[in-house]
């Protein structure tokens, strides 16, 4: 009889996203379960508790996913549960919390190709702002620039050490280096966007931080990315469906949410999807995202 593929989805939060239990589904797992308000200390048990009990062929159909909203700790979860593993008996293990890994390498993938194709560039030497950056998206988006070559700098509404303090912890996790700054009141955002190549806006879902005045402001910029499908749109004059189109007063591109959200859509369905049988488990997190999500970006040229 052939077995059933399962799902066991780990979250510390209190619940799991309903966005992941669909994709899973669709990506075609079987069964999934959610369990909530799962510790890191309870991954290792939990981990050993899936994959003891379906035998060496069983964990080919047994996978695990990590959520959450804590991008830090996700990755900690990601790596416990690899070393949790005893061969044979191993299974493949995703982190995605809030979405964040998958949508900040569509992100990423889609500000590279838009580079590439409208100004015959890439990321190296270029001078990235990202507003929002201390949340779940921003962070990792900085990180994935910053290994392309990029100088980040996460930008926050609240204030220049909240942003410094973000920038900290995550390139001191991730062994890279970034900056923080305060993005909050228009001057200090003028500032910080002013000699910018690239925006990213990675704020809260409805919430604009960026302006048309603060756009002409840009006199660098080169593209302008946005993830919010909530109007107000994050970045004055750019729609959620553009893809490349020219900003109004200058050379910027604009990218909008539902270019990216495409991205990240079928970045996270073909990620889940791998670890379905896979003849070697998989350990996928946001640098694993990140190629997935330039394969899924190229194909539009």
């Amino acid at each position: 009889m052939q077995r059933q593929t399962i799902l066991h989805m780990f979250t510390p939060g209190k619940q799991m996203s309903p966005f992941d239990i669909n994709m899973a589904v669709d990506a075609g797992f079987q069964v999934v379960v959610p369990y909530c308000g799962v510790g890191e200390d309870e991954i290792r048990g939990m981990t050993q508790d899936a994959i003891f009990s379906r035998g060496p062929k069983g964990v080919k159909a047994t996978g695990i996913f990590i959520g959450g909203r804590d991008v830090l700790l996700a990755a900690d979860m990601l790596e416990t549960a690899r070393k949790s593993m005893v061969p044979p008996f191993e299974v493949s293990v995703m982190a995605d919390p809030s979405g964040s890994y998958t949508t900040a390498a569509a992100l990423v993938a889609c500000v590279e190709r838009q580079l590439r194709l409208s100004h015959d560039t890439g990321l190296s030497g270029r001078r990235v702002a990202i507003l929002g950056g201390t949340g779940t998206v921003g962070r990792i988006a900085g990180v994935l620039a910053a290994g392309e070559g990029a100088t980040v700098i996460l930008g926050s509404h609240r204030d220049a050490a909240t942003a410094e303090r973000a920038a900290d912890e995550t390139g001191a996790r991730f062994d890279c280096r970034l900056s923080g700054a305060d993005a909050g009141a228009g001057a200090a955002r003028r500032a910080l966007i002013a000699d910018a190549d690239v925006v990213l806006a990675t704020a809260a879902a409805g919430v604009q931080v960026m302006d048309a005045a603060d756009r002409e402001a840009a006199g660098a910029l080169l593209v302008a990315a946005d993830v919010n499908a909530v109007p107000p749109e994050g970045i004055a004059g750019v729609g959620v469906m553009d893809d490349g189109k020219a900003l109004p007063g200058g050379k910027a591109v604009g990218i909008g949410a539902l270019a990216v959200g495409n991205v990240k859509y079928q970045t996270e369905q073909r990620l889940l999807a791998s670890m379905i049988g896979a003849d070697k488990p998989r350990y996928i997190g946001f640098h694993e995202a990140f190629a997935m999500a330039r394969e899924v970006a190229a194909e539009k040229d």
